[in-house]
């Protein structure tokens, strides 16, 4: 299994700090995220340990044959802020963000997602999907003989106990079925590690390369949003 570096410039909004709530209103948000999440991706207290998956801090991954993970790293912090999944041709962009108690952020950044990529000249259609409500996003692109063209991602949310997790589905596995299947099983086993400390609703949850991580020469892997890359990759072992 493969790292990769890139580099990421955008910063995430902050907006405003969680609610209390009363342990009844607890007890019921929380059978509500289990519901919607029983076929995973899971928070932490769902599973046994961290053995077997590869961990990056707020996010567990389960490791699969040819697999390649590329950790997108924010220029002017230098924090890494995505996790990327290159599988059979295709990618599955990760990342773990706070939320609030009382309820999910999936409908209102499905909205902005919405309106984003309107203002850049694309279009998006909601579908339905193995994880709810979906977003099919279509952006103006070139193509490889220079004439105009789409690129297509697919977003999926799920809402959990305070985290949101989105994953960004492109190359074949945006719009096929099949192609999709590998990596929807692998949204499925994320295991989010959101921690205790109180934090506002839409900050990342922080994600950091393997502590048994070694350098190695780059490998080539397709991206979804082609971050600069960095001047090495890394790999487990």
């Amino acid at each position: 299994m493969v790292f990769g570096l890139g580099r990421k410039t955008k910063k995430e909004q902050v907006t405003e700090p969680e609610e209390s709530l009363t342990a009844a209103e607890l007890s019921d948000t929380a059978a509500e995220g289990d519901h919607r999440r029983a076929g995973g991706p899971f928070d932490e207290s769902e599973v046994t340990g961290r053995d077997g998956y590869v961990d990056l801090g707020a996010l567990l991954v389960a490791p699969s044959e040819g697999l390649q993970l590329r950790l997108e790293v924010e220029e002017a912090t230098q924090r890494v802020v995505a996790v990327t999944l290159d599988l059979n041709g295709s990618s599955l962009q990760l990342q773990a963000f706070a939320a609030p108690k009382t309820e999910g952020l999936w409908d209102e950044i499905r909205g902005q997602i919405g309106q984003s990529v309107g203002a850049q000249g694309g279009q998006v259609e909601e579908i339905e999907g193995p994880f709810g409500t979906e977003l099919i996003a279509r952006l103006p692109a070139a193509a490889a003989d220079g004439s105009q063209g789409y690129r297509v991602a697919r977003f999926v949310g799920v809402d959990g106990p305070r985290w949101f997790l989105r994953g960004v589905l492109g190359g074949a596995a945006a719009l096929e079925r099949p192609a999709a299947e590998p990596l929807e099983a692998l949204f499925r086993q994320v295991v989010v590690v959101r921690g205790d400390n109180p934090m506002p609703p839409r900050d990342l949850l922080q994600l950091r390369l393997p502590k048994d991580a070694t350098a190695t020469p780059p490998a080539a892997a397709p991206a979804l949003q082609e971050p600069e890359r960095g001047p090495e990759t890394t790999q487990i072992g």
